[in-house]
């Protein structure tokens, strides 16, 4: 199940392919991942069915990812219904922030987003600096719903003109380490909440770690769009 009750996480299908660097990506198992960092190469791995794993170490911002991408967007109204099915095992650290869940873009507007599941730190993460735009269930659980303006020179994938965009968050108030996520749910409560996105450009299982010195496991990490 993955709301209030419990459910399995399992292990790692066997093999895998590993990916280091500092910013590259490809598919597997019929999704797109990739890894980014502006510090030293971390590693991600990659299976024939739909998991990963990740490391990292001294990584500065890290993130690793898979999902569904849908080449230049398309507005989210038009993408049927994501959904999203995890399962996790963590350990180490991760530094000052980090967070456990699902990752996307939009452009016109330029939007960072995340559904924050879980996270090394203590649940439910402020993002700070932020707005809070009031509170949504779903899938079983309350998530907190945030507004934050943030301004930088890269990482965006709305293009190099782009220097501010927004990020909209809905962090789970109890964590959780697996589960379903209805993707659209969220995409739906930010709407009712004022936030509306653009093209949706991907929607990413993700974990993103702001240092530290750890890993992660998804035997489950699969998106699916219907």
């Amino acid at each position: 199940t993955g709301g209030s009750g419990t459910c399995t996480v399992g292990s790692l299908p066997s093999g895998g392919t590993a990916h280091s660097g500092t910013s590259t990506s490809g598919t597997a198992a019929g999704l797109s991942w990739s890894l980014w960092t502006n510090g030293a190469a971390q590693t991600i791995t990659t299976y024939s069915t739909p998991a990963f794993s990740a490391s990292w170490s001294n990584a500065g911002d890290f993130l690793a990812r898979i999902g569904m991408q849908w080449g230049s967007g398309k507005p989210y109204t038009s993408l049927g219904t994501v959904t999203a099915d995890f399962a996790e095992t963590k350990s180490g650290s991760a530094g000052g922030y980090s967070y456990i869940g699902i990752y996307g873009w939009s452009t016109n507007p330029c939007v960072e987003w995340y559904i924050v599941d879980d996270s090394y730190n203590k649940m439910p993460v402020n993002p700070g600096n932020d707005t809070n735009k009031g509170t949504a269930v779903i899938d079983g659980g309350t998530y907190n719903i945030w507004l934050r303006n943030t301004t930088g020179t890269g990482g965006n994938r709305c293009g190099s003109s782009v220097t501010s965009w927004q990020q909209f968050y809905s962090i789970r108030q109890t964590a959780r380490t697996c589960g379903q996520i209805s993707i659209t749910g969220h995409f739906n409560a930010w709407a009712n909440a004022g936030l509306t996105l653009g093209s949706v450009l991907e929607a990413s299982i993700l974990v993103e770690a702001g240092g530290g010195t750890g890993s992660i496991a998804f035997p489950t990490a699969n998106v699916t769009a219907q």
